[in-house]
């Protein structure tokens, strides 16, 4: 929008220098002085032009990328459903996991939350909880899972997901 005004005022002020060009032509104003209104006219122009091709420009890529956004937005609907049968399923070995090695299920929520990424610090926020008890959990969640931190613990569930 903000270009649009832009060129517009450049054209105005390229319009208006020009007739004022053409009215000291007729009056007989010195060379010099039509040279450089001349000039300001074609740098107008110029720079007018300049700002009309780039916004077309923008506006063709904007509309590409807002058609391949839609693209993908449908090939996400496509693979939802069979996502969400993924995520439901993967959530559920987790928890049996969980339930394996004897998590609490203040244990088990914690760990949910290292899983998906969080820091203590967050957690604690999440949980409304201190810090330090935060970590007292993930220590004796990952001394039950037998790992050495919050990597291995990670990992564990992950390893069976990459192929070699």
């Amino acid at each position: 929008m903000k270009d649009k005004f832009i060129a517009t005022i450049l054209l105005i002020v390229m319009t208006l220098n020009f007739f004022d060009v053409l009215t000291d032509i007729e009056l007989g104003i010195p060379t010099w002085h039509i040279i450089e209104e001349s000039m300001i006219v074609l740098i107008s122009g110029i720079a007018a032009l300049f700002l009309i091709f780039d916004i077309r420009k923008r506006t063709h890529n904007m509309q590409q990328l807002k058609h391949k956004l839609d693209d993908s937005d449908n090939k996400l609907r496509n693979i939802t459903d069979e996502m969400k049968t993924a995520r439901s399923k993967y959530s559920q070995v987790i928890h049996d996991q969980f339930e394996q090695w004897k998590l609490t299920q203040s244990e088990q929520e914690v760990a949910m939350l290292l899983l998906k990424g969080l820091s203590f610090k967050e957690i604690s926020a999440v949980r409304d909880t201190k810090e330090k008890t935060v970590r007292q959990q993930a220590s004796t969640i990952y001394s039950k899972a037998n790992v050495e931190g919050r990597h291995d613990f990670a990992a564990w569930f992950l390893e069976d997901f990459i192929a070699e």
